[in-house]
């Protein structure tokens, strides 16, 4: 079978709209899912989890001193409510959180630079014994009318830490606060935490030879608000049911599964819920395949190995065998590789980054403009190469095994040490 960009992109275009975790918009991504693989004479099921959200009501900031103004916000999800008439506070520019920064920011509604709330950063604020913060994502040159501001949650890793109400702005109003020496604000948050459902999509093709042994290749299919999510991670779901397509028409050695997997974006929620949910099963798991981004005309292909040194070259050489560039190196991708890898399943982590300035990504622009059929058929092409070459050995011959420089790296990455030490304190 050839691999056909063009069928690819045509599935893209079909997944072309917001799908944010949780929505009816993702169960009609994941019914799109479901259909495609269906049309291929495979069965798939939609297996639904719960997941938590919420309903922001109110959300404002008002810089009270020593100028009057309010300011577009957004609030975080989970994040600790105010009373209903606010919190009111001294207003502090805090930068990146150093220690001095923060010396006197105690009972303060805090500003901190821009950037996604980890943390390293989000643990000293809570020790620092904030009143309320206020992040701010974007640059200064955007246009507010083509700009959107985002709706963040506070997930339950950093509230285990602690909790305070938190709003959301963009760069261009906490560049203008901390100019005009904004130092009295008054910040209101009120919401309620939901539970919603949301989707996998399981496919399976079963082995010829060893079906008790299995591959499986996974991509989430969410996006986040305001995008149309092509880029990501509409790619690699379109170029995952192209291999299924494959494997289909050239049965495998070994059985594999394609998941497609809901609400990555709040958290890798959706292969979360999998690996929980298939405790007995990943035992047979020899090697779980992830694609995630892909598709940008000018880019660079990348493969990220979670597994032994020994794979790595694989990867390396398989890539210049079949004429795929790419940069292969050991580590871990933040995507739904890594509940599998915390469970001791190697991963492959495949993906098309954007060269800079040529894509976009958690906005509004991440559309089909600066894709193409060609640079999904190229990724679509070292993936197969990859993966049939291991899927349909007489033996296989990567080791079950995460090395402890990975599981360290793992680790890290879901920061289970700050998380057991706060345990411990409590």
């Amino acid at each position: 079978m050839e691999i056909c960009g063009n069928r690819e992109m045509e599935l893209l275009k079909k997944l072309g709209f917001t799908r944010v975790a949780g929505s009816p918009e993702e169960l009609q991504a994941a019914e799109i899912l479901k259909a495609e693989c269906e049309a291929l004479g495979v069965p798939a099921i939609l297996q639904d989890f719960e997941i938590e959200d919420a309903d922001i009501g109110t959300a404002t900031l008002e810089v009270l001193e020593p100028y009057n103004q309010s300011y577009p916000v957004t609030g975080y999800k989970c994040a600790q409510n105010t009373f209903e008439d606010g919190l009111t506070a001294e207003l502090l520019y805090v930068e990146d959180g150093e220690d001095v920064n923060l010396s006197e920011a105690k009972g303060k509604i805090v500003l901190v630079n821009p950037g996604y709330m980890r943390v390293p950063l989000f643990k000293k604020l809570m020790a620092a014994g904030v009143a309320g913060i206020v992040t701010m994502e974007g640059t200064l040159r955007d246009d507010r009318q083509e700009t959107d501001l985002s709706t963040r949650k506070l997930r339950r890793t950093l509230r285990a830490f602690g909790s305070v109400p938190m709003v959301h702005t963009r760069v261009l109003d906490g560049f203008d606060m901390v100019k005009r020496g904004a130092c009295k604000a008054k910040l209101v948050l009120r919401g309620a935490t939901v539970e919603k459902t949301s989707h996998n999509v399981i496919a399976t093709v079963m082995g010829t030879g060893k079906p008790h042994e299995i591959v499986s290749f996974g991509a989430h299919f969410d996006s986040v608000d305001f995008s149309k999510g092509v880029y990501d991670n509409g790619a690699g779901s379109v170029i995952n049911m192209e291999i299924l397509r494959y494997f289909v028409e050239n049965p495998p050695y070994r059985t594999v599964k394609f998941i497609w997997y809901g609400s990555e974006e709040i958290g890798l929620e959706g292969s979360w819920a999998y690996v929980k949910a298939h405790q007995e099963e990943l035992k047979d798991h020899k090697l779980m395949i992830n694609v995630d981004v892909g598709g940008p005309v000018l880019g660079t292909d990348k493969v990220t190995v979670t597994g032994e040194e020994k794979l790595t070259a694989f990867a390396d050489y398989m890539a210049k065998i079949c004429a795929c560039p790419a940069k292969v190196k050991q580590g871990i991708y933040s995507s739904d590789s890594i509940p599998f890898a915390d469970s001791g399943v190697p991963a492959i982590n495949f993906s098309r980054d954007g060269a800079p300035g040529a894509s976009y990504i958690h906005d509004r622009f991440d559309t089909l403009s600066f894709l193409s059929a060609e640079a999904l058929a190229h990724t679509t092409r070292l993936v197969l190469e990859v993966s049939r070459a291991l899927i349909n050995g007489k033996v296989f011959p990567v080791e079950r095994k995460i090395p402890q420089n990975m599981v360290e790296e793992v680790e890290k990455y879901l920061y289970k040490k700050e998380l057991a030490e706060v345990s411990a304190e409590k």
